[in-house]
């Protein structure tokens, strides 16, 4: 690969060299002795649902009639993936974020050997000011022997997914696909309608000095966040002795993509404004994937206690906290949690961010 990414050899013909996500994944089902291919299949059908969602939201709702756009894009989305998956004989169940329950296969379709957990348009919030939004989605390996799938035989931990990635739907539409071995990005070129590999087994920069989390909530925080955000705004000055930046863009995914490309961390930490309800994201249908796919490009996933892929699934519909990110980044701020947890730091993080500018306080 050239070190742009790209997967074109110096001098070649571009269209000639170019890596397709179709040549990608029939090159890793010949990696695994005995595949039936029916894994490779369903990554397809996951992707053209995805091609249509790409297309509905580059339309921003005109096909809605007097519907919302929002609900009508998201129940669309949904929909999309539903009716590209259900009747192939791949899945023996899925689990959409937007629904209470599985989805079972009908019993005229026949059953295969995975299931699908998907979020069929994360960030849908923010499509009224044209920012970005996405599906996010993971496979289950199927309990063996099991005729009838429950919502219980998706509470598996993510450390077991197959596979997890999520789709973006921006300036141009992109694939982020793990499969356990390794991150690669792939880019829609329209023109051909097949995705190209742009990013292959991207890493996450580890000296990134940046770090995501939505400010108005710091009267919420638990002390190791506070102190972690203190030390990063105290810059040059303070203990981490660099400056910091700050961002916050309310889409999940879109803070995962800038993480794997640019390095950084992102928080949605427990505080006491989530800690009833468990967190703030869906532990199935965001957190999981996500985590699984910041640890096979290099970085870390964690709750806060401990390593997300550890938990154990107890509902569909689960919360959970989450901080990702730049692996040495995701260590220190677990470090200040056990720090917190074992009473070893004095708990004197309580100064208002941006204190020493007189915002956000009464002089």
């Amino acid at each position: 690969m050239d070190r742009a990414g790209f997967g074109i050899a110096a001098g070649a013909d571009m269209s000639i060299e170019r890596i397709t996500l179709t040549q990608f994944i029939i090159e890793e089902q010949r990696r695994i002795k005995g595949a039936s291919g029916d894994f490779s299949l369903l990554l397809s059908d996951i992707v053209t649902a995805c091609k249509v969602i790409s297309h509905l939201v580059s339309r921003g709702g005109l096909d809605a009639a007097d519907e919302d756009p929002r609900h009508y894009l998201e129940r669309a989305a949904s929909d999309a993936i539903v009716k590209s998956t259900v009747w192939t004989g791949r899945l023996a169940g899925l689990a959409s974020k937007s629904n209470d329950a599985m989805t079972p296969i009908p019993a005229r379709y026949p059953r295969g050997n995975y299931l699908l957990v998907f979020d069929p348009l994360n960030g849908s919030g923010n499509l009224d000011i044209n920012f970005m939004s996405g599906t996010i989605f993971s496979v289950l390996r199927a309990p063996a022997g099991t005729q009838k799938v429950t919502d219980a035989d998706f509470f598996q931990p993510g450390s077991r997914m197959v596979a997890a990635g999520f789709m973006l739907y921006g300036a141009s539409t992109r694939l982020v696909l793990t499969t356990g071995n390794g991150v690669n990005v792939f880019m829609l070129d329209r023109e051909i309608g097949e995705f190209v590999l742009t990013h292959p087994r991207i890493e996450i920069p580890d000296n990134a000095a940046t770090f995501a989390i939505n400010a108005s909530n710091e009267r919420f925080w638990e002390p190791p966040v506070r102190r972690y955000v203190k030390e990063c705004l105290a810059g040059k000055t303070g203990p981490r002795a660099r400056d910091f930046g700050m961002r916050w863009v309310a889409s999940l995914i879109a803070e995962a993509y800038r993480v794997l490309v640019r390095g950084g961390v992102f928080l949605y930490p427990v505080d006491d404004k989530t800690r009833d309800q468990g967190g703030r994201l869906w532990l199935l249908h965001q957190a999981s994937p996500i985590a699984f796919i910041m640890e096979q490009a290099g970085g870390g996933a964690i709750t806060g206690r401990g390593r997300l892929l550890d938990v154990e699934p107890t509902d569909l519909h689960q919360r959970t906290p989450l901080i990702f990110g730049s692996k040495s980044e995701v260590e220190l701020i677990h470090g200040y949690h056990q720090d917190y947890i074992e009473g070893r730091d004095n708990d004197n993080y309580d100064l208002p961010l941006f204190g020493n500018r007189s915002l956000f306080r009464n002089e």
